[in-house]
């Protein structure tokens, strides 16, 4: 429930016993294939090894994040004031933790302080400029804020954290281009879409009430808020006539293919029709949107089953980003945050497989999260290599079943 205070070093080799002071810097670990040599050639082993690289944004944003926090959030409204205060009051009963209140406070800092001073001003210009260099000529540039948290560290809670802040403020200062109470959700599969829906503040388990995120007061004024949760799909042009395949090729789809596809614009009144102008994206595990690397620079050469998935990858990422943007054109879209442990590009995107999203701004990685006790060390199961006929793993209970017995 703090910030954690000591760490584990890591070296190139990998993690070590000796324990530092202060808390670990947000670092990319870069894979690199380990050279081996045979005879007079050098070839790849199939080991890897890694390069730990800072994040030089994140830790910048965290380092003025901290200066702004020690000084009591100045230059926040009295409704965010009043949210901070009731998140980290000392005697909540259902406390929160310190990377839940760290990626709001990170969003909250770059949204309503930031630009009070020189160095925030800065950074929202390279918020800006990673931005716009992550998008193709002629495409609209999305303002998008990652924030990296582990899995089990409650991005769910951290999105209801999220809507809260910009609803009560919204009625609050309705004039100011800050706040929306209008929001689409959009998450890669149907059943994360159906656990979202505790992020409704009239369904019955919401977060809001449940896990005490807003004063008593305000729960009701939470119901102005306008809630669209989606999966990724619904961005798809969807047939405009509902008709056979032999009549639609006689009408000429196959000349005209899009003919009998709907508009981007009827996309949009079908997927955001009850959300009305200026709606933030809150995006869930959103490693399949962006843009291929805009550049022509050559990519690494993929083949059989790679180069499939690859190219799955390629078109989920830019059905996902191109529906964004289509929503961006017709209603406009003030801010998209995408909340996610994996905010990493994907083999074929003209990145590196591995490479961090460039719009992260707040990183509370898995290793943090084990350190901090918010989730357990993942256990990998290993080869059972042994040469008996029946291997242990294979008849686990027989083995271990009379030790828990009585």
């Amino acid at each position: 429930f703090e910030m954690p205070k000591r760490h584990f070093k890591f070296t190139d080799t990998g993690i070590t016993n000796k324990i530092i002071k202060g808390r670990r810097e947000s670092t990319y670990f870069i894979p690199i294939p380990k050279p081996k040599q045979r005879g007079k050639q050098i070839s790849m082993d199939y080991e890897m090894q890694s390069r730990a690289t800072p994040n030089q944004l994140i830790n910048d944003i965290r380092k003025q994040v901290s200066i702004w926090r020690n000084k009591d959030y100045p230059y926040v409204t009295q409704i965010t004031r009043r949210l901070l205060e009731h998140w980290q009051a000392p005697d909540k009963e259902r406390k929160l933790f310190f990377c839940q209140i760290e990626a709001l406070e990170t969003i909250i800092y770059l949204t309503e302080a930031a630009n009070k001073d020189k160095l925030g001003k800065q950074l929202l210009e390279q918020l800006a400029l990673v931005n716009e260099q992550a998008t193709p000529d002629l495409c609209p540039v999305l303002n998008r804020l990652a924030c990296k948290m582990a899995t089990g560290s409650g991005k769910t809670v951290v999105m209801s954290m999220l809507i809260a802040w910009q609803v009560l403020n919204k009625l609050a200062h309705p004039k100011s281009p800050r706040f929306t109470d209008k929001f689409l959700v959009v998450t890669p599969g149907v059943t994360i879409r159906d656990r979202l829906r505790v992020l409704l503040p009239n369904d019955f388990e919401n977060y809001y009430e449940k896990l005490d995120l807003v004063p008593n007061t305000y729960l009701q004024d939470l119901g102005r808020a306008k809630i669209v949760i989606i999966n990724y799909h619904a961005f798809m042009l969807r047939d405009n006539i509902d008709a056979a395949k032999l009549t639609k090729n006689i009408l000429g789809q196959s000349r005209n293919p899009v003919l009998f596809k709907e508009t981007p614009g009827q996309m949009v009144r079908r997927v955001c029709g009850e959300l009305g102008k200026g709606v933030i994206v809150i995006n869930d595990e959103a490693h399949h949107c962006y843009h291929r690397k805009p550049s022509e620079e050559k990519s690494e050469k993929l083949t059989g089953d790679a180069r499939k998935e690859a190219e799955r990858n390629a078109q989920e990422a830019r059905s996902w980003i191109t529906g964004l943007e289509q929503i961006k054109n017709k209603i406009g879209i003030k801010a998209v945050y995408d909340l996610s442990a994996t905010p990493f590009f994907l083999a074929g995107s003209g990145y590196g497989e591995g490479t961090l999203f460039s719009w992260v701004v707040s990183d509370f990685s898995l290793t943090d999260a084990i350190e901090s006790g918010i989730v357990k060390v993942p256990r990998v199961p290993v080869d059972d290599n042994t040469i008996n006929e029946n291997p242990i793993n294979r008849h686990l209970w027989q083995h271990i079943g009379k030790a828990f017995k009585g």
